[in-house]
């Protein structure tokens, strides 16, 4: 299944450049964690401060509660976590508590071949 999630950056030009940095390479907990959770690809666009991640996944492994309990059991993903929300800012429209949420699709269109 197709995902899109946002999020905001904070508008510091320096954050920014850092917070692309880390994302040239993760760390590998982060790629292992992602890769047990079922994600098979993840993508994230960046125009000014807003954040679009597109995620596939399996579905017959993904589960979101699942994927967010283990993260959050699991020391080094809490400090990659923490580090992240050095960067990021939650959207006008996330509600409290939340960082990355999803988009709603309001159009689909697929060549037929």
């Amino acid at each position: 299944m197709r995902h899109c999630l946002l999020l905001d950056l904070k508008d510091d030009p320096a954050l920014i450049a850092e917070y692309e940095a880390h994302h040239r390479r993760i760390w590998p907990e982060v790629a292992a964690h992602l890769h047990e959770q079922g994600v098979l690809s993840m993508e994230i666009y960046r125009l000014g401060t807003r954040l679009c991640m597109v995620m596939e996944t399996d579905d017959a492994v993904y589960n979101p509660e699942r994927m967010a309990q283990a993260q959050a059991e699991d020391p080094k993903l809490r400090e990659w976590e923490d580090l992240m929300w050095r960067f990021q800012a939650s959207t006008p429209w996330t509600p409290a508590g939340e960082k990355w949420v999803p988009a709603a699709r309001i159009f689909d269109w697929r060549a037929k071949v």
